[in-house]
């Protein structure tokens, strides 16, 4: 079932416990002043920024923003373009080539469920008919999300955009971890399509339970509970809503070890306030036990 959210928040497995915290510091190793990495949800509403203890502190003391991504990016013709790419299916192709009339009639179900219009609508079909069933199953997430929360998550200024919003008004650094592009065929291309329509059909068939579950771990969230957190997203269904080891390692693990390469370099240079999904940092193989093991302090903001 955690698979879920591992294109939204891509949650990583919890090696122990720790106590209710979002925000660390990490300080030592070399370090002439001390850098920052908070934890998000990308569904979060922007507001709760003000609940996290200390990240105004630590915003002022730092003098650049690193993301996953550079948001701004997605203002560039060639980048967008290169992200529809990703988002959409090959070669032309729609919806009804690559599922079954069954299953296109239960996608078609959930969209009006959701939306109040199915594929047979024109704008939906424009919008939707072409998207791959990756990123179709991304948007439907957020979809659901939002219409159990009408008001309170707005897609054009997310959590996670506004530390870089605010870093772009006080004339700092914005910086990304990975490019737009690569994260984009991460999410959408790493997964073949047999398996991308199989994740699909599953989020279709059980939308009491995905909802259900992001529930949970947005209340997690908004506790600053990581644990909580990780139990919501460690609930497994059986089926083939549960994410394989190959995924969570190419979702997850990977972006870990190739973000500690590059974290380093940019500490060095000037004190950085970092903002990765809350699911990247704990863990034996984790992005702050991973900070530790190079020789970092790692300390939750209290």
């Amino acid at each position: 079932m955690r698979k879920l959210l591992l294109t939204a928040l891509l949650i990583g497995a919890f090696a122990v416990h720790g106590p209710a915290q979002l925000l660390y510091r990490i300080s030592g190793n070399g370090l002439q002043q001390p850098s920052y990495i908070i934890g998000t949800f990308h569904l979060a509403n922007v507001g709760f920024v003000d609940k996290i203890p200390g990240v105004r502190e630590a915003m002022t003391a730092t003098r650049q923003v690193c993301g996953e991504v550079v948001w701004a990016d997605m203002t560039n013709a060639d980048t967008l373009k290169a992200v529809q790419s990703f988002m959409l299916l090959p070669d032309g192709k729609r919806l009804r080539d690559v599922l079954t009339a069954e299953q296109y009639q239960r996608v078609d179900g959930c969209l009006k469920s959701l939306l109040g219009a199915g594929l047979d609508n024109p704008q939906v079909a424009a919008q939707m008919g072409s998207m791959s069933p990756a990123a179709l199953f991304a948007q439907l997430t957020v979809l659901q999300y939002m219409a159990r929360h009408m008001g309170e998550f707005d897609p054009t200024s997310t959590f996670d955009q506004y530390f870089q919003a605010q870093a772009t008004h006080n004339n700092e650094l914005v910086r990304g971890l990975e490019s737009v592009s690569f994260q984009a065929g991460i999410l959408y291309r790493s997964m073949p399509m047999a398996r991308q329509v199989e994740q699909l059909l599953c989020f279709v068939d059980h939308l009491t339970a995905m909802s259900d579950m992001t529930e949970a771990i947005a209340k997690a969230f908004y506790a600053q509970d990581l644990d909580a957190m990780k139990q919501a997203m460690d609930k497994k269904m059986g089926n083939a809503c549960d994410a394989t080891d190959e995924e969570t390692e190419t979702l997850v693990y990977n972006r870990n070890s190739r973000w500690l390469t590059l974290m380093p370099s940019m500490m060095q240079q000037m004190p950085t306030f970092f903002v990765v999904g809350a699911g990247h940092l704990p863990g034996s193989r984790g992005v702050l036990q991973g900070l530790r093991q190079l020789g970092y302090t790692v300390e939750g903001v209290k």
